[in-house]
């Protein structure tokens, strides 16, 4: 009577509604009941599309020809009619009914009795019909017949997404356990009394090749490990069960197994009430990329260590370099010296250039403290636009007059917390460097403002803040980016020989540094260079200048200094000096024996003079030490060279820096311990 396609020809979503449709137990005793209600020979249940009608089960009586599977064409059917109106059809009698007795599908399939009700999802989705035939007329138009067939098309309806949601979580489930179990981390799942109640397989590898042996649900975790692991792990796995997620780095395993260090993410577990019921963990062994850090640590360290010494060496050689060139004028002008009946004119110049030499020697150490950031500074409030504009007349004529000098200042006067000597040293080099790079010709500009951001610099972020920016900028050859890498570096230079130490930029670099400022250098070359100093920027007047250096002073007129020195022979240079010049010494080795001294008769004394670097207790801690046992006694310092100024400055003490001359050791003890006495003898 029909004439179906074959199910082999069904696409895969039609075979799973087959699939879905005969998963209903209750569907054969459907088709059953309909039957045996009606007086019908064929009953079935359809799947409807807009384009395709498909039989997904059949109780065929009259040979109709249909299995679960097979097809009809849409547009021979009712069902098609049924899907558009979504309404049911009921025919007691074809021939009969004014609607349908010229209807195609009748004619076409040989039916008189014809029943379809839609099938409808719980979502209202469309899904198919239950429709029943036969060739006979039958009574169906009834409350109760059809009633029948909407309570059973629901019921299918109704069963169908039932069974459809259950595929949905059983796939759902069944993806996310493929997922977890695919997942090579290990991952476990425990209750609030610690049980595991799941876990992945990666899970019971890896616990396998740390610890020996296997895990089972119900197992209590904590248990499981050794004692002192145990308390850690019970303690993380409290931290989750109290719903708090988080991550942790620890090692667990037995030592005959290796006992890697984990990287571990606790998660709460919480019913649809918000409650913790459980928490899970996934680990990471994280061992190899320890070790592969620590390598690379190592790795650094080597390198930064060698460069350091590659450093070093450059600063050795730099350094043996010019003392050697400082030290043969020395030691050739004292040679001389020694022959007999020597001219005292010759006697002089030799003398004068030992004098010289020591001075070159003492700002070749400067400008090398100055570039370790460790050189002693005396900062004071100033004015940068002030000191710019003092120095622009020496800097016309220490570039040239082929080199113009332009300043640009604002009207504010931007004051500056830092050492002044040094910072007119640190433009002097600057400038000098612009000179040379404009080799004798071009413009030299130096621009003062006030800014609020240090831009960042050498791999070192941008600072916020006020800040006093002093730049140079020349119009000479400019650097490539090589040099620019360079040019702090001590000894570094591109002038030729004779031409320079490659110190000066250096010094600038340490003073910014030690003066919590920077240096920042933009070159192009070809058009020039750009240096800019940036100092923090502070409020408040200028201090007042110290007096000038009263008349110089040689004759000690008896006063008594205690000498603090652990050198020997600076010790003993300073005690025969003061008393060739009139002075009254006592020499104390440390500032235990000074303490000694003082403590014997303080009052014999009229000044302290202390070097800063000694074994035990410095010299800044001992002039505090003496000024709060003797506070009317003053105290002056000395130092080539203090980590202890460097960082923390004098605390308020004069300072006298090595190398120092007779006459300035006789000034500055004179001038801090009689005043009043030094102005005296000046006047006379």
């Amino acid at each position: 009577m029909a004439d179906p396609r074959p199910a082999s020809t069904l696409l895969q979503g039609f075979l799973t509604d087959v699939v879905a449709v005969e998963s209903i137990a209750a569907v054969p005793t459907i088709l059953d009941v309909v039957c045996q209600t009606t007086g019908m020979g064929f009953a079935a249940i359809a799947r409807v599309t807009d384009d395709r009608w498909v039989a997904c089960a059949v109780k065929d009586d009259i040979a109709f020809g249909l299995e679960p599977g097979g097809e009809l064409s849409l547009e021979t059917t009712i069902c098609h009619e049924i899907r558009q109106s979504g309404t049911a059809v009921v025919i007691d009698h074809v021939a009969e009914d004014p609607a349908f007795c010229g209807h195609h599908t009748p004619a076409r399939y040989g039916f008189q009795s014809y029943i379809s009700m839609p099938i409808v999802l719980p979502d209202g989705t469309f899904f198919g019909t239950l429709c029943a035939i036969d060739p006979k007329p039958a009574k169906l138009n009834t409350p109760a017949i059809v009633g029948m067939f909407k309570m059973f098309a629901d019921l299918i309806g109704f069963h169908l997404d039932a069974n459809q949601s259950l595929a949905s979580r059983t796939a759902e489930r069944d993806l996310y356990e493929n997922i977890v179990q695919s997942d090579t981390a290990p991952i476990c799942v425990f209750d609030t009394e610690y049980r595991l109640i799941a876990f992945n397989k990666a899970h019971n590898d890896e616990f396998f090749r740390v610890n020996g042996f296997t895990t089972k649900v119900g197992d209590i975790f904590p248990d499981l490990f050794i004692p002192e692991q145990a308390a850690v792990m019970r303690a993380n796995m409290a931290r989750a069960l109290a719903g708090e997620a988080y991550k942790v780095e620890a090692v667990f395993g037995r030592a005959e197994f290796g006992q890697p260090c984990w990287e571990i993410t606790y998660t709460p577990l919480r019913d649809a009430a918000g409650k913790v019921f459980g928490a899970f963990h996934q680990a990471h062994d994280i061992s190899a990329r320890l070790r592969a850090e620590a390598e690379l640590q190592d790795a650094q360290d080597v390198l930064r260590q060698s460069q350091k010494l590659e450093v070093i060496g450059q600063l050795t050689g730099g350094v043996a370099h010019d003392f050697n060139n400082l030290l043969t004028v020395i030691k050739s002008s004292t040679d001389l010296l020694k022959r007999p009946d020597l001219a005292e004119a010759r006697r002089g110049r030799y003398i004068e250039a030992i004098s010289d030499t020591v001075d070159r020697a003492a700002k070749l150490t400067g400008q090398l403290l100055a570039f370790a950031r460790r050189q002693t500074l005396q900062p004071k409030v100033f004015a940068a636009c002030d000191s710019v504009r003092v120095l622009s007349e020496m800097l016309g004529t220490l570039t040239g007059s082929r080199i113009r000098v332009v300043t640009e200042l604002p009207e504010n006067d931007c004051f500056v917390n830092a050492d002044p000597n040094q910072f007119d040293t640190a433009l002097v080099n600057m400038a000098v460097n612009a000179r040379d790079a404009m080799e004798g010709e071009g413009q030299l500009t130096v621009r003062v403002r006030a800014v609020e951001r240090m831009p960042p610099v050498r791999a070192h972020p941008a600072v916020d803040g006020p800040f006093v920016a002093v730049s140079i900028s020349d119009t000479g050859v400019g650097m490539t980016p090589e040099t620019l890498g360079r040019i702090f570096e001590p000894f570094f230079t591109t002038k030729a020989v004779g031409q320079g130490t490659g110190l000066g930029l250096s010094q600038v670099f340490g003073f910014a540094k030690q003066s919590q400022g920077e240096v920042v250098v933009e070159s192009v070359v070809g058009q020039g260079t750009t240096f800019t100093l940036y100092l923090p920027r502070v409020g408040g007047a200028i201090q007042a200048p110290e007096r000038g250096e009263p008349t110089p002073v040689v004759d000690g007129h008896g006063t008594c200094v205690l000498v603090v020195e652990d050198n020997v022979e600076v010790g003993t240079f300073a005690t025969q000096a003061l008393a060739e010049l009139g002075f009254a010494t006592v020499w104390a080795a440390d500032a235990g024996e000074a303490l000694a001294e003082l403590a014997d008769d303080a009052g014999r004394f009229d000044v302290v003079f202390t070097d800063v670097m000694m074994p035990g207790m410095n010299g800044v801690d001992l002039a505090r030490e003496i000024r709060r046992r003797h506070p009317g006694l003053p105290v002056i310092l000395t130092s080539g060279y203090s980590h202890v100024l460097a960082q923390t400055g004098t605390g308020g003490f004069e300072l006298l820096q090595k190398p120092y001359s007779v006459e300035q050791l006789s000034r500055t003890l004179l001038a801090v311990a009689m005043p009043d006495r030094t102005k005296r003898i000046s006047d006379e």
